[in-house]
């Protein structure tokens, strides 16, 4: 019986010591959970606390709009616009947010990451060159391409958290839908927040990293400030 009793503890210690702890599950616990605003609330998941069950409506699971585009990203040449928790309070825990992107002729997605999240994009209009960069584990200098050229009805999806981008390769507008597998995906532009982040970085630290000069590093910085 002692041996029994060793093992069976030694078991459960095991499991507690290699179980971290979480504010959170990966799945939701309850059926639905939508999202509200409450300023005096101090328990949140995934960042909005879940409105009363018995008091969410068709609504709070319904959203329109994807029918027009979003706002400019300047300079850039594409509009965007998002459903997410935020317009769609069904989505909170749900880990899911959908956008639609117009991307001009011969304009660019400059390279970014999503670091919390896959990206599956869909085209509806255009051709559209996508692309994502994979390291390669022999030398860290280089990466893998893995790019396609997408046309209306195909689809092409980015792994989490790796370098990627679209480029409109048509002489048409192009429009593509945008899905994420997380209710915060977030995003990092590859280039503009090294070169104009809040506290700017040294610009021959900056010069080093991009193999550049200071004068074309001061170029950059007054094409992104």
């Amino acid at each position: 019986m002692s041996m029994w009793l060793f093992i069976t503890s030694l078991v459960i210690t095991a499991f507690i010591c290699n179980s971290p702890a979480y504010a959170y599950d990966n799945n939701p616990l309850q059926d639905i959970c939508v999202a509200v605003n409450d300023s005096y609330a101090s328990v949140f998941v995934n960042g909005k606390i879940c409105k009363d069950p018995k008091l969410a409506t068709p609504n709070d699971f319904f959203a329109s709009g994807l029918n027009v585009s979003g706002n400019p990203a300047p300079g850039f040449g594409f509009k965007a616009k998002f459903v997410d928790v935020n317009n769609m309070p069904g989505f909170n825990t749900l880990g899911i947010i959908i956008g639609r992107l117009d991307l001009e002729p011969l304009r660019f997605i400059p390279f970014h990451t999503h670091p919390r999240a896959a990206e599956l994009i869909t085209i509806l209009e255009g051709t559209v060159l996508a692309g994502f960069l994979v390291p390669d584990p022999a030398n860290f200098y280089k990466s893998r391409l893995f790019s396609k050229i997408l046309n209306p009805s195909d689809v092409f999806v980015f792994p989490q958290g790796l370098i990627h981008f679209q480029y409109n390769v048509g002489l048409k507008k192009a429009i593509f839908l945008a899905t994420f597998n997380s209710q915060n995906p977030g995003i990092f532009m590859i280039t503009s927040p090294n070169i104009a982040s809040d506290l700017p970085v040294l610009n021959d630290i900056l010069a080093k990293g991009f193999q550049l000069n200071k004068t074309q590093i001061a170029l950059l910085g007054n094409k992104f400030s």
